[in-house]
This record gives C-alpha cells, structure tokens and sequence, in this order.
C-alpha cells in the first residue's frame, strides 16, 4: 500500500509547496543559489596537482609522442603499424604480450587461490599465533623487487644454489621460475584482502548454516565464496594492471634481453630495450612511446571488461 504524507502547515525550515499532488518542502539554501563547495576544491587540489602532474600528463605526453617519429612530423599510427607489421617490433611484441599472460596467469591460478587458502587457515579457530603467521608471509611484500630478484637468483644457482638444475637458464622453465617468485613474494596482499572479509563475515551466519545440517564445502560454496567474489574482482583487476606494468623483477634476474633468447621477456622489459636501447641497439623514444601506449590501450580493454562483466553482474553482500 501506497500511503502519501501531506504537509499541514508550515515547519520551521519553510513552507511547502505542492507540486502534482505530491508535498515538497522548500527550503531558503535550496536551488540555484547553492554555493560551490570551495573548501572541498582546496582540500583536494594538492592530490589533483600531483597526479596530473605525475601520472595524466605524462601518459598524455606518451600517447602524443607515439604519433610523431624521432625528428618531430607528424606521422600518425605508422608507428603502430610498424610495432604490429614489421617483424623486428612485432615478433618481439607478441611474444612479450604472449608472455605477459602467462604471467598473469600464474598469479591468477597460483597466488590468489593460495592466498585465500592461507587467508582461511588463519581465521580458523584453534590456530595460535596468527598475527604472527600473517606477518611473516606479508612481510615479502614490504620488500624490494631487486632484493627478492637477487636473493632468489642466488638461491637457484646451478654452481652454489640448492638446486643444480638451470631453472633460469632454460627457456621452458624461467618464466614459470620467476613467475612464482613473484607470487611468492606477493601472495600476501590477496591474503590480506580475503582475511578482512572472513573476519567479517558473521559467526551467527556460519552457525545457522551448521544447524541446518551444511558441512564445511557447502558452507563455503554457498555462503563465503560469494561474500569473497567482490575482492575477488578487485584482486584479479589490480593483479592484471601491476602485471602488465611488471618489469623490476625479469630485469634483476635476467637483465633487458629476458633471456634466453627473450623467453622471460614481457611488455616492461621490451619497452625498456625499445626506447633505452640496449647494448649495440639505440633506443626510439618514439617507437618507446608506442610500446607505452600499447601497454596502456591492453590495461584499458582489461580494466573495462571486468567492469562491464565482472563489476556489473556482481552481487554486493552488506555484512
């Protein structure tokens, strides 16, 4: 049932005015005469300042320089054609996309499922000293690529590591190799972010489940993993961009030529070696830029398919 309220007489803000049956109330700030909310302006115009400053203009900038070749005129998209056409860009382009993928892949497959795993393990019951077990594997992520690059390059040494295979001199093995290094070193982030969602997920609700006759696996398919499916997004979105920027660690380990012969080389490396130069090769800041606009237009088409097919059809549960 429908029921519509009626204003009698006046408040003390103002008097209301009907408009198709229906009261409104009308205040004296409402309108047109609304001020502008300067205070809101000054607060973030230094953060504004600084990220266009540091982020917009230079991609604006990259964007701009890969329509132009080295000596300055205006070329339009022939440095896309020649990244995309001519095989001394392309065949070491789609080979570091290709590359790229499969690292994402094994941060998607390995490092959030292990993740959630260790995020569960740590809000069971029973278990002591949490606080320090979470500490202990968040604290890779405090640490520099570099370092962890070098640690672990040391470690899988054939002459003095623990292990005399070639795990990183081997063209099948090194991009899975470095890719679990940097799973292992970054799984602590999607624990983090699934450990505050099971901590707040209710006791009463598992309980309710439990007395209905749920075991374990149906409590999880059917109340915890669609609670977690929102950060789930979020982890699998933020993971795609840092990997598609990805270049600190395959340089530390393997240098600019992603050896060998360019099997660990994705985008970040590539576009180094593009627009830096490397070795007896000169750099192109054009074509540089190039590299840097595709890395950006491959983020955006990723980005904009989780929103418009992951965000959108997501449930949002209100804990």
């Amino acid at each position: 049932m429908l029921i519509k309220v009626q204003l009698l007489q006046e408040s003390e803000v103002g008097s209301p005015s009907k408009i198709g049956g229906v009261a409104k109330l009308w205040h004296p700030r409402s309108g047109g005469n609304r001020r502008f909310p300067w205070h809101l302006a000054i607060f973030l115009a230094p953060a504004a300042v600084i990220y266009t400053a540091f982020m917009v203009y230079p991609l604006v900038d990259s964007l701009r320089l890969s329509l132009y070749n080295n000596s300055g005129s205006y070329i339009g998209l022939d440095n896309f054609r020649t990244l995309l056409g001519e095989p001394v860009f392309a065949d070491r382009f789609w080979n570091a996309l290709r590359n790229n993928f499969v690292f994402f892949a094994f941060h998607c497959l390995v490092q959030n499922p292990v993740g959630l795993a260790l995020a569960a393990l740590l809000t069971a019951k029973g278990i002591r000293g949490q606080h320090i077990y979470r500490t202990v594997i968040f604290l890779p992520t405090t640490l520099s690529v570099v370092i962890v690059g070098f640690i672990w390059r040391q470690i899988l040494s054939p002459l003095w590591g623990i292990n005399d295979s070639a795990l990183l001199g081997e063209s099948s093995t090194v991009l899975p190799t470095l890719s679990l290094i940097s799973v292992w070193q970054f799984v602590g982030i999607p624990m983090i972010f699934f450990y505050a969602v099971l901590i707040s997920i209710p006791d009463d609700l598992i309980e309710a489940a439990r007395v209905d006759g749920a075991n374990g696996w149906r409590i999880f398919w059917s109340i915890t993993f669609p609670l977690l499916l929102p950060t789930l997004g979020i982890i699998t979105v933020v993971t795609f961009i840092a990997n598609f920027n990805a270049f600190d660690l395959i340089y530390t380990v393997k240098g600019a030529l992603a050896g060998p012969e360019y099997s660990s080389d994705i985008m970040g490396t590539f576009f180094y070696r593009t627009f830096f130069g490397n070795q007896l090769a000169l750099g192109d800041a054009a074509m540089g830029a190039t590299v840097a606009s595709a890395m950006f237009f491959v983020i955006l088409i990723g980005v904009l398919a989780y929103m418009l097919l992951w965000q959108r059809r997501i449930t949002t549960y209100q804990l």
